[in-house]
């Protein structure tokens, strides 16, 4: 995208998709089969020598700008689901310590800054700290052991700090480390400061607890709710079972891309109208672990998976939407999410043409598109415009 390298300048090099196919074909010695993805018409949308450059399948195909800042799962969940994130911002938590101090110790809480450096240790427990695993200034966590704090204390604290936090998500984190949490602190990338919680030993030692926080959203006005509302059953599959809300969803937490999967075509069996959200993580999994031949597994088995989902769609009315809530370019020389489009692939069966789509400009157009194909008014959600599946770039 236009902005990619506001935060990491060697982001705007970013190209997840084409970077991983470019590895595979020298990793492997072959290029990726991809044959569905390819029908789809992602080649149509992101020339390589590897996709073909036609689509076998009635689509629309396009690409979409994030619509939210930064590049977040939580964030890019929500707004493609209709959410509207105009008021979150990227944050260090460093230009925000005087409200989150008032906050703190309206609440009764004893707050100071740590050693100097720009975060907060509470109640002589907590840190409130950047998040040094997402990008910069996307999220900040309240983090302690659970030998100095329970974990509802934590949580307490989190929560105080989340009603002024201007970001997407305050992420309450309890643990055992391996030590004091002040000797695993460091800085981070554009300016932050924080905890750097794989080193602690939060993540290897058992007993984790995690909660994330997110910015203050009207859920009702969101996809699942709104489908929910009118009768329409909903699931949601993988991570979108534990980030999206919708109290009649059936959800099926998985991270494994083969059970993601099989629960994604044993939803699409089932007889009548539904919607199901389905997240696939090791491919995201594979961005941070800087793996691209396990991106490239992954990817393969994901095409996969799109040949059964294809089958079972004939009639007029269904829509496969294939897209992403950020990049993640294993290549690029960190562990973050990449800021770039994103393809927008709409399977519609019964279409006498292949369309090429101009850019939407936000991930909140899937929802919105999704809510017409399935009889429902856009104007329901948020965020987002329908895409006209006709309109040619």
């Amino acid at each position: 995208m236009p902005d990619a390298g506001a935060l990491r300048p060697g982001d705007a090099a970013a190209d997840t998709c084409g970077h991983v196919l470019d590895h595979a074909r020298e990793s492997l010695g072959r290029p990726l089969r991809l044959p569905v993805l390819g029908a789809l018409g992602l080649g149509l949308v992101h020339p390589h020598p590897d996709l073909a450059r036609t689509a076998r399948l009635p689509v629309a195909a396009g690409r979409a700008a994030l619509g939210y800042p930064g590049a977040d799962t939580f964030a890019g969940h929500q707004t493609m689901m209709g959410a509207d994130f105009s008021r979150v911002t990227v944050a260090r938590l460093g230009d925000h310590l005087g409200e989150v101090t008032e906050a703190l110790q309206a609440a009764d809480h004893r707050v100071e800054r740590l050693d100097g450096r720009a975060l907060l240790l509470v109640d002589g427990s907590v840190l409130v700290h950047d998040n040094l695993e997402a990008d910069p200034g996307i999220n900040w966590n309240a983090s302690a052991r659970l030998e100095d704090l329970a974990f509802d204390g934590i949580l307490r604290v989190a929560r105080t700090v989340r009603e002024v936090a201007p970001v997407a998500r305050v992420i309450a984190v309890g643990g055992h480390a391996d030590g004091p949490l002040r000797e695993f602190v460091r800085d981070g990338d554009g300016g932050t400061v924080g905890l750097d919680t794989p080193a602690s030993g939060l993540y290897r030692n058992g007993g984790l607890q995690v909660r994330h926080l997110g910015a203050e959203l009207d859920h009702t006005r969101q996809l699942p709710e709104l489908a929910a509302r009118a009768g329409v059953p909903v699931t949601l599959v993988g991570k979108a079972a534990d980030i999206l809300a919708c109290e009649a969803a059936v959800r099926r937490p998985a991270v494994a891309t083969a059970e993601v999967l099989a629960h994604t075509v044993e939803a699409a069996r089932a007889p009548g109208e539904s919607l199901v959200v389905a997240n696939v993580q090791e491919s995201d999994l594979a961005g941070h672990q800087r793996d691209p031949e396990r991106y490239a597994r992954i990817l393969e088995q994901v095409d996969a998976g799109l040949a059964a989902l294809v089958a079972l769609l004939d009639r007029p009315g269904d829509r496969l939407v294939v897209t992403g809530d950020h990049g993640n370019d294993p290549t690029i020389g960190h562990a973050y999410h990449t800021r770039e489009y994103v393809p927008l692939l709409i399977h519609r069966p019964g279409a006498a043409t292949v369309d090429l789509l101009p850019d939407a400009g936000s991930l909140a157009d899937v929802g919105a598109t999704a809510a017409a194909a399935l009889g429902l008014d856009p104007a329901g959600l948020a965020s987002g415009e329908r895409i006209p599946e006709g309109a040619a770039a």
